[in-house]
C-alpha cells in the first residue's frame, strides 16, 4: 500500500524547542521520529528537515506528503500579533524545503483572512504552485462564521483550492475555543470549496481525562457525530485521520472503521510530527501487536501500519486524496 499524507506540519525555521510541551515530546520522541537529539540541539530546522524529507524518501507507505506552515496571528491591519516559534512556517520556507524535493512535497500554503492583502496572496502562491491551504483559525481567533471571510471562501473555490480546516480540541498552540467549533466548515462549505475536516472533529477535556480516554462511544464528543452526517450530505466535504493516533482520538479508531458509507470520503493523515505512542495508547489493539508496531523504526510507516489495522490496503481511505489533489 502506498498513499500520500495529506496533513504535515513544516517547523518554524525559528524553532527552539523552548516550551515545555516540545521539550518533554523531543526527550521521549526525537529518536521514534528519526531525528539525532544532539543535532535538533545544535541546528533544530536543519535537523527537522532532514529527518521529514529522509523518512518520506525511506517510507514503505507514503510516497508524498502535503506539508504547510501555519501563519501568523495578525491584526486587520496585517501586523504580527503573535509568531509560534515551533509552528509558525513561513509559505515561503515551505517553498524552500519544496524546491529540491517536489519528488516527495505537496505545498499548501497558510494565510490567515485578516491580512490585508490575503486574496492577493492566494493568488500569488497558488500561482507558484502551491495546491490548497490550511486553516488554524482557532490560534488565529479566526470565527469563519463572520461573513467578512466569505471572500476569501470564494477565491479559494474560484482557484480550485481545496482547505484544511481544525476542529476540536488543540494543545499545541493557544487556541480560542469558540474557534474550534465544527460550524467554522459552514463557509466555506457554501462557498463551495472543497474542505478537509483535520482530526475527525475529536475534542476532549482534560480535567475529565478517564472519559477523555473512554473506547465506549456514547463518551464521544457530539461533533465526531454531526461530522460523520455531514460527511454523507455534502459532497465537498472530507476529514482526515491526522493525529488519531493520540491516546484521546485513537480510541475512536474502531468506531470509524465501522462506518464503511464514510470511507470514501476519509484521507489518510499522520500530523506530523505530533507525537504518539503504539503501547500506551487508548486503541484496542493487543500488546502484542503494540510492540510489534512499535519496532518499526520509520514513523510514516509506524503510522500506516498502526492504521491498517484498522483499514485494510484495499480500503478507499488511502486512495481518496486523487479526489482532492487529481491522480
Amino acid at each position: 500500500m502506498k498513499t500520500i499524507d495529506i496533513h504535515t506540519h513544516l517547523l518554524s525555521s525559528d524553532v527552539a524547542f523552548q516550551r515545555s510541551y516540545d521539550k518533554i515530546a523531543l526527550r521521549f520522541f526525537a529518536k521514534k521520529f528519526g531525528m539525532d537529539p544532539k543535532a535538533l540541539g545544535r541546528d533544530p530546522y536543519g535537523e527537522y528537515t532532514r529527518a521529514l524529507v529522509e523518512s518520506v524518501r525511506n517510507s514503505q507507505h507514503v510516497e508524498k506528503i502535503v506539508l504547510f506552515g501555519v501563519d501568523d496571528r495578525v491584526d486587520d491591519a496585517g501586523k504580527s500579533l503573535h509568531k509560534d516559534i515551533t509552528v509558525c512556517a513561513t509559505n515561503e520556507d515551505v517553498a524552500t524545503l519544496y524546491r529540491g524535493n517536489e519528488d516527495v512535497i505537496i505545498p499548501f500554503f497558510s494565510i490567515n483572512p485578516n491580512r490585508p492583502d490575503a486574496l492577493g496572496l492566494i493568488d500569488r502562491y497558488a500561482d507558484a504552485g502551491f495546491r490548497g491551504a490550511k486553516f488554524l483559525q482557532n490560534y488565529w481567533g479566526v470565527d469563519t462564521r463572520e461573513t467578512r471571510y466569505r471572500p476569501y471562501f470564494d477565491k479559494l473555490s474560484e482557484r480550485g483550492l481545496p482547505l484544511i480546516v481544525h476542529v476540536g480540541s488543540e494543545s499545541s498552540v493557544h487556541s480560542f475555543k469558540s474557534c474550534e467549533s465544527i460550524e467554522m466548515l459552514d463557509h466555506p462549505l457554501e462557498a463551495g470549496v472543497q474542505v478537509i475536516c483535520a482530526h475527525m472533529a475529536l475534542s476532549y477535556e482534560p480535567r475529565r481525562i478517564f472519559k477523555a480516554l473512554s473506547k465506549n462511544p456514547k463518551h464521544f464528543n457530539d461533533e465526531y457525530y454531526i461530522l460523520i452526517e455531514m460527511l454523507k450530505r455534502y459532497p465537498n466535504l472530507y476529514a482526515d485521520i491526522s493525529a488519531l493516533l493520540t491516546p484521546v482520538r485513537a480510541k475512536v479508531l474502531r468506531h470509524l472503521s465501522r462506518q464503511s458509507d464514510i470511507h470514501h470520503k476519509l484521507l489518510f493523515g499522520t500530523d506530523f510530527p505530533v507525537p504518539f505512542s503504539m503501547v500506551l495508547n487508548s486503541y484496542d489493539l493487543p500488546y502484542r501487536k503494540r510492540f510489534e508496531l512499535s519496532r518499526e523504526a520509520n514513523p510514516f510507516d509506524r503510522y500506516a501500519k498502526a492504521i491498517l489495522e484498522y483499514f485494510p490496503r484495499e480500503n478507499p481511505i488511502y486512495t481518496n486524496y486523487t479526489k482532492i489533489l487529481g491522480a
